[in-house]
Protein backbone atom coordinates (compact mmCIF):
# COMPACT_ATOMS: atom_id res chain seq x y z
CA UNK A 1 0.00 0.00 0.00
CA UNK A 2 2.86 2.20 0.65
CA UNK A 3 4.02 1.46 -2.79
CA UNK A 4 0.69 2.58 -4.53
CA UNK A 5 1.17 6.31 -2.24
CA UNK A 6 4.30 6.80 -3.58
CA UNK A 7 3.36 5.84 -7.42
CA UNK A 8 0.22 8.44 -6.77
CA UNK A 9 2.14 10.81 -5.05
CA UNK A 10 4.77 10.64 -8.21
CA UNK A 11 1.91 10.74 -10.52
CA UNK A 12 0.53 14.01 -8.56
CA UNK A 13 4.20 15.24 -8.44
CA UNK A 14 4.55 14.98 -12.29
CA UNK A 15 0.66 16.46 -12.96
CA UNK A 16 1.55 19.41 -10.25
CA UNK A 17 5.00 20.46 -12.40
CA UNK A 18 3.33 19.77 -15.77
CA UNK A 19 0.89 22.36 -14.48
CA UNK A 20 3.32 24.53 -13.07
CA UNK A 21 5.15 24.80 -16.64
CA UNK A 22 2.08 25.28 -18.20
CA UNK A 23 1.10 27.97 -15.44
CA UNK A 24 4.86 29.53 -16.40
CA UNK A 25 4.67 29.22 -20.22
CA UNK A 26 1.36 30.72 -20.39
CA UNK A 27 2.20 33.87 -17.73
CA UNK A 28 4.98 34.05 -20.21
CA UNK A 29 2.49 34.09 -23.22
CA UNK A 30 0.32 36.83 -21.69
CA UNK A 31 3.12 39.20 -20.61
CA UNK A 32 4.70 38.91 -24.35
CA UNK A 33 0.41 39.57 -25.70
CA UNK A 34 0.34 42.81 -22.86
CA UNK A 35 3.98 43.76 -23.89
CA UNK A 36 2.67 43.72 -27.69
CA UNK A 37 -0.29 46.24 -26.51
CA UNK A 38 1.39 48.33 -24.39
CA UNK A 39 3.93 48.79 -27.39
CA UNK A 40 0.65 49.23 -30.26
CA UNK A 41 -1.13 51.67 -27.86
CA UNK A 42 1.82 53.75 -27.65
CA UNK A 43 2.13 53.88 -30.95
CA UNK A 44 -1.52 54.64 -31.59
CA UNK A 45 -1.30 57.50 -28.90
CA UNK A 46 1.62 59.02 -30.65
CA UNK A 47 0.39 58.85 -33.98
CA UNK A 48 -3.15 60.19 -32.98
CA UNK A 49 -0.76 63.14 -30.98
CA UNK A 50 0.69 63.39 -34.81
CA UNK A 51 -2.44 63.97 -36.32
CA UNK A 52 -3.93 66.73 -33.44
CA UNK A 53 -0.49 68.92 -34.20
CA UNK A 54 -1.16 68.56 -38.04
CA UNK A 55 -4.62 68.87 -37.81
CA UNK A 56 -3.80 71.91 -35.45
CA UNK A 57 -1.53 73.21 -38.03
CA UNK A 58 -3.74 72.68 -40.82
CA UNK A 59 -6.43 74.48 -38.82
CA UNK A 60 -4.24 78.00 -38.40
CA UNK A 61 -3.40 77.73 -42.21
CA UNK A 62 -6.27 77.69 -43.19
CA UNK A 63 -7.42 80.51 -41.18
CA UNK A 64 -4.50 82.73 -41.62
CA UNK A 65 -5.02 82.41 -45.84
CA UNK A 66 -9.19 81.91 -45.78
CA UNK A 67 -9.38 85.73 -47.45
CA UNK A 68 -6.91 84.71 -50.19
CA UNK A 69 -9.78 84.75 -53.07
CA UNK A 70 -11.04 88.22 -51.53
CA UNK A 71 -7.60 89.60 -51.09
CA UNK A 72 -6.74 89.34 -54.80
CA UNK A 73 -10.66 90.62 -55.70
CA UNK A 74 -9.31 93.92 -53.75
CA UNK A 75 -6.36 94.03 -55.53
CA UNK A 76 -7.87 95.02 -59.01
CA UNK A 77 -9.48 97.77 -56.84
CA UNK A 78 -6.84 99.52 -55.79
CA UNK A 79 -5.05 99.55 -59.61
CA UNK A 80 -8.29 100.88 -61.01
CA UNK A 81 -8.10 103.16 -58.22
CA UNK A 82 -4.70 104.37 -58.72
CA UNK A 83 -5.20 104.54 -62.23
CA UNK A 84 -8.60 106.92 -61.96
CA UNK A 85 -6.17 109.33 -60.02
CA UNK A 86 -3.18 109.09 -62.47
CA UNK A 87 -6.01 110.04 -65.11
CA UNK A 88 -6.77 113.01 -63.12
CA UNK A 89 -3.80 116.08 -64.79
CA UNK A 90 -2.13 117.51 -61.69
CA UNK A 91 -2.65 121.05 -63.28
CA UNK A 92 -5.63 122.85 -63.90
CA UNK A 93 -6.53 125.86 -65.66
CA UNK A 94 -9.92 126.42 -63.78
CA UNK A 95 -10.37 123.60 -61.42
CA UNK A 96 -13.84 122.17 -61.00
CA UNK A 97 -15.35 121.46 -58.02
CA UNK A 98 -16.58 117.91 -59.07
CA UNK A 99 -13.75 117.23 -60.40
CA UNK A 100 -11.63 118.03 -57.44
CA UNK A 101 -14.73 116.31 -55.00
CA UNK A 102 -13.63 112.94 -57.47
CA UNK A 103 -9.68 113.14 -57.10
CA UNK A 104 -10.34 113.52 -53.11
CA UNK A 105 -13.41 110.77 -52.89
CA UNK A 106 -10.84 107.99 -55.10
CA UNK A 107 -7.72 109.24 -52.86
CA UNK A 108 -9.56 108.96 -49.47
CA UNK A 109 -11.18 105.16 -51.15
CA UNK A 110 -7.60 104.41 -51.68
CA UNK A 111 -6.12 105.12 -48.72
CA UNK A 112 -8.75 103.09 -46.88
CA UNK A 113 -8.51 100.12 -48.88
CA UNK A 114 -4.66 100.23 -48.16
CA UNK A 115 -5.67 100.65 -44.61
CA UNK A 116 -7.48 97.45 -44.77
CA UNK A 117 -4.92 95.52 -46.23
CA UNK A 118 -2.37 95.94 -43.86
CA UNK A 119 -4.70 95.05 -41.22
CA UNK A 120 -5.41 91.97 -43.37
CA UNK A 121 -1.45 91.39 -43.40
CA UNK A 122 -1.29 92.63 -47.12
CA UNK A 123 1.74 93.82 -48.38
CA UNK A 124 2.25 96.06 -51.94
CA UNK A 125 6.05 94.78 -53.29
CA UNK A 126 6.91 97.74 -54.59
CA UNK A 127 10.34 96.23 -56.50
CA UNK A 128 11.45 99.95 -58.57
CA UNK A 129 15.45 99.34 -58.29
CA UNK A 130 15.75 96.16 -57.25
CA UNK A 131 17.13 92.97 -58.41
CA UNK A 132 14.36 90.89 -60.30
CA UNK A 133 12.91 87.70 -58.13
CA UNK A 134 11.08 84.89 -60.60
CA UNK A 135 9.49 84.59 -56.74
CA UNK A 136 7.78 88.12 -56.65
CA UNK A 137 8.39 89.72 -59.76
CA UNK A 138 6.99 88.68 -63.27
CA UNK A 139 9.08 89.88 -66.46
CA UNK A 140 6.79 91.72 -69.43
CA UNK A 141 9.75 93.55 -71.27
CA UNK A 142 13.43 93.82 -71.18
CA UNK A 143 14.84 97.42 -72.05
CA UNK A 144 18.26 97.91 -73.09
CA UNK A 145 19.66 100.22 -70.70
CA UNK A 146 23.18 100.77 -70.11
CA UNK A 147 23.39 102.67 -67.01
CA UNK A 148 21.76 99.65 -65.51
CA UNK A 149 23.27 95.82 -64.47
CA UNK A 150 21.14 93.61 -66.22
CA UNK A 151 18.43 91.99 -64.19
CA UNK A 152 17.49 95.26 -62.64
CA UNK A 153 14.00 96.19 -62.34
CA UNK A 154 13.52 99.49 -64.36
CA UNK A 155 10.12 99.68 -64.56
CA UNK A 156 6.80 98.49 -62.82
CA UNK A 157 3.72 98.14 -64.55
CA UNK A 158 1.65 96.73 -62.06
CA UNK A 159 3.36 96.05 -57.92
CA UNK A 160 2.91 92.77 -56.22
CA UNK A 161 1.16 91.54 -53.47
CA UNK A 162 2.19 89.54 -50.50
CA UNK A 163 -0.43 88.28 -48.06
CA UNK A 164 1.06 87.11 -44.84
CA UNK A 165 4.59 86.32 -46.23
CA UNK A 166 3.23 84.67 -48.97
CA UNK A 167 2.77 85.99 -52.59
CA UNK A 168 -0.89 86.93 -54.07
CA UNK A 169 0.23 88.18 -56.80
CA UNK A 170 3.42 88.62 -58.62
CA UNK A 171 4.52 92.46 -59.50
CA UNK A 172 4.76 93.02 -63.28
CA UNK A 173 8.04 94.62 -64.55
CA UNK A 174 10.52 95.56 -67.07
CA UNK A 175 14.04 94.57 -66.63
CA UNK A 176 16.76 96.10 -67.53
CA UNK A 177 19.30 94.00 -70.27
CA UNK A 178 22.11 96.12 -69.10
CA UNK A 179 25.03 96.37 -71.62
CA UNK A 180 25.65 94.45 -74.60
CA UNK A 181 28.79 91.98 -74.54
CA UNK A 182 28.87 90.58 -78.04
CA UNK A 183 30.08 93.57 -80.10
CA UNK A 184 27.84 93.47 -83.47
CA UNK A 185 29.50 91.05 -86.68
CA UNK A 186 31.11 92.95 -89.25
CA UNK A 187 29.98 92.62 -93.11
CA UNK A 188 33.26 90.26 -93.22
CA UNK A 189 31.84 87.55 -90.60
CA UNK A 190 28.41 87.17 -92.40
CA UNK A 191 28.38 83.84 -93.62
CA UNK A 192 25.70 83.89 -96.59
CA UNK A 193 25.79 80.22 -97.78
Amino acid sequence: MIEEDNITTDEELLTLEEEIQNVASREQELAAEVGKLKDQLLRTLAELENYRKRAEREREEMAKFAITGFARELLTVADNLRRAIESIPSEHDDPQNLLKSLLEGVEITEKELLSAFKKHNIEKVEPLGQTFDHHFHQAMFEVEDQDQPAGTIIHVLQPGYILNGRLLRPAMVGVAKGKNTEPPLQPSEIDLT
